[in-house]
């Protein structure tokens, strides 16, 4: 997700990516299929030019109320038709609707604006749910959702500014030119299109030095954010090693390089500031010294005068929002180019085209010489042949290491298989819908991870559209019913970030009933019970047998004692099958099985 920074080697490339951005934005602003879209695109925009004709008409006003009020002042307020106070009066009403059109245009966009924000927010959020295992596994929490807000928020920016700021902006200096050139000279006009080139040349020369240092500045601030967020998401473990100086001291790092970076912004944008100033000003002041040798001569009036400096006022104004505008685009587009670079991330395991829905007749499971491996050069599964029919309850056992846990991500697709096939009811889980998969399989790991939410909405989170009695008897059934009534706020309690709230084995608790309410043909034990104690682990191992009645059961397991009833146990070494069969049957056999079992029984207390 880190790019390089711009150098000169890689600008121009910068650039054509800049404009591959504001491609990718356009059919926000101009969807084919909604069509109220372009009319409130169409609209803000006549508005926002009717409200640049009156802005540019407003001086002239101005001029001819200040020449009315002069001595010689009342041929021009009687060619007009108007006093000196009824010019001034139009000239405030002018003023007013220039407001009041800038302010319907925003009225008229708005809706155009968040529905663009809403529908890129979803499409991003949908999209990372889309990537893999791989992905996440690797992924930095913090720094992705900085990604997300500041991409975002930089696209927001741009619907509004890249739209309602740039081309009118370059309208309005253009009309305001004209108007200097008919109504004064040329000499004028050459003074205002110098300022605004020399304004130009200098802003974007020096945005694109201060972009340099902005980007290094938000790589900084990301990398702050994420050792934030991941030393809070393991705050247990920071008392337990009385890390948390250790912790203080490395955000520090990380904020103090932000701090260097956010420093040289400042400077840079102090000095970009007062260069800016400089120019406009000398433009100012230039063009003010022609008018007022012109009035000495009796070749302009007063009004005149006035018009003059009102103009470049008007021009002053836009110049300076066209710094700011043009920074925050060109910040804006860094920010999104990192969002945008995130929704090209492509999903790993993806549905074939027209793929069929899996169909479940029995919930048989098949690993046909199945070979895999996280890395090509490090295989786990070195050609598994397991079969477990429906109603079985297999389990599979073996060393860390061994490659237990990967059959379950596999049989889940969150990977897929490099070679052979894994099959349920004879259908290859990669020609199916990854959804329809999913909803055919129930997994019960061995650390159960809660929303911050409610009991009840965990528990819910199972099958969303279950009744209110579904959800109290799927949490009767897993033993926790009379738990959650017992607390304040009974099933409308919350469980913390993490479900930290609950004791292990109640939140083991809370995931059996989530399951039970899914009721998925197919279940994935994976290490259930192994982080818990062994009373409670005994207590949640008969709810999990009852739980498994009539279903196809996969334990993964690493305490023996939990599978020694099950219908086949298979030992897995090294990424083969070496042993299968029943507790019974492998203990008497001495083999690998007999080994790991006798070793954990003399770890055991007695």
């Amino acid at each position: 997700m880190r790019r390089l920074p711009k150098t000169s080697a890689n600008l121009d490339n910068a650039k054509v990516q800049g404009w591959a951005v504001i491609r990718r934005v356009v059919p926000y602003l101009w969807p084919r299929d909604q069509a109220w879209v372009k009319r409130r695109v169409v609209l803000a925009l006549l508005v926002l030019l009717l409200s640049k004709v009156i802005a540019v008409g407003t001086p002239i006003l101005y001029k001819q109320a200040v020449d009315a009020l002069a001595p010689d002042g009342a041929s021009a307020a009687t060619v007009l038709g108007f006093g000196a106070v009824g010019l001034t009066l139009a000239y405030g009403f002018a003023r007013l609707m220039t407001v009041g059109f800038q302010q319907l245009r925003d009225v008229v966009f708005t809706r155009v604006g968040q529905r663009a924000l809403r529908q890129l927010a979803l499409e991003t959020f949908t999209h990372i749910h889309r990537l893999s295992m791989r992905y996440h596994i690797t992924r930095k929490t913090g720094g992705l959702s900085r990604v997300i807000e500041r991409g975002v928020k930089g696209v927001d920016f741009l619907l509004r500014f890249l739209l309602f700021s740039m081309g009118p902006l370059v309208l309005e200096l253009l009309m305001i030119s004209v108007i200097l050139f008919f109504l004064f000279d040329i000499w004028y006009l050459a003074v205002v299109v110098l300022t605004i080139a020399l304004y130009v040349w200098f802003t974007f020369k020096v945005t694109e030095w201060r972009v340099k240092i902005r980007k290094e500045m938000n790589d900084q601030d990301t990398d702050a954010n994420q050792k934030a967020i991941d030393s809070l998401l393991n705050f247990e473990t920071v008392k337990y090693f009385g890390a948390e100086k250790w912790e203080a001291d490395r955000y520090d790092v990380a904020m103090a390089q932000y701090e260097n970076a956010a420093i040289r912004t400042n400077y840079s944008l102090a000095f970009l500031n007062f260069g800016q100033s400089v120019l406009i000003t000398g433009g100012l002041v230039a063009v003010m010294v022609m008018a007022a040798i012109g009035v000495q001569r009796g070749d302009l009036t007063v009004g005149d005068f006035v018009m003059v400096n009102a103009y470049m006022i008007q021009i002053t104004m836009p110049l300076n929002f066209l710094g700011t505008v043009y920074r925050e685009i060109r910040q804006a587009l860094i920010d999104m180019g990192d969002m945008f670079d995130l929704l090209g991330q492509p999903a790993e395991v993806m549905d074939k085209p027209d793929a069929p829905a899996l169909q479940v007749n029995g919930g048989r499971v098949t690993l046909d010489n199945v070979a895999f491996g996280y890395d090509a050069e490090r295989p786990i599964l070195k050609g598994i042949d397991l079969s477990v029919e429906p109603g079985q309850t297999v389990a599979i056992v073996g060393s860390s290491g061994s490659g237990k846990s990967t059959i379950g991500r596999l049989l889940f697709r969150f990977y897929d298989v490099n070679d052979g096939a894994l099959l349920i009811d004879g259908q290859d889980v990669r020609n199916v819908t990854q959804d329809s998969l999913h909803a055919q399989i129930g997994v019960v790991p061995q650390d159960t991870v809660l929303f911050n939410d409610t009991v009840h909405y965990n528990i819910a989170y199972g099958r969303p559209s279950a009744s209110e009695d579904e959800i109290v008897a799927a949490a009767k059934a897993a033993k926790i019913h009379d738990f959650i009534v017992s607390l304040p706020d009974g099933y409308a309690t919350t469980v913390g970030e993490r479900g930290l709230k609950l004791s292990g084995g109640e939140k083991q608790r809370v995931g059996i009933a989530r399951t039970l309410l899914k009721n998925p043909p197919i279940l994935l034990l994976d290490e259930a019970t192994s982080a818990l104690d062994t009373e409670t682990e005994m207590e949640i191992q008969a709810e999990l047998k009852a739980m498994g009645e009539g279903r196809t059961v996969i334990t993964i397991a690493h305490r023996l004692s939990t599978i020694a009833d099950a219908d086949r146990i298979v030992v897995l070494e090294n990424g083969v099958i070496v042993e299968e069969g029943k507790h019974d049957d492998l203990l008497a056999r001495e083999g690998r099985y007999a080994h790991l079992w006798n070793r954990q029984s003399e770890e055991e207390p007695a």
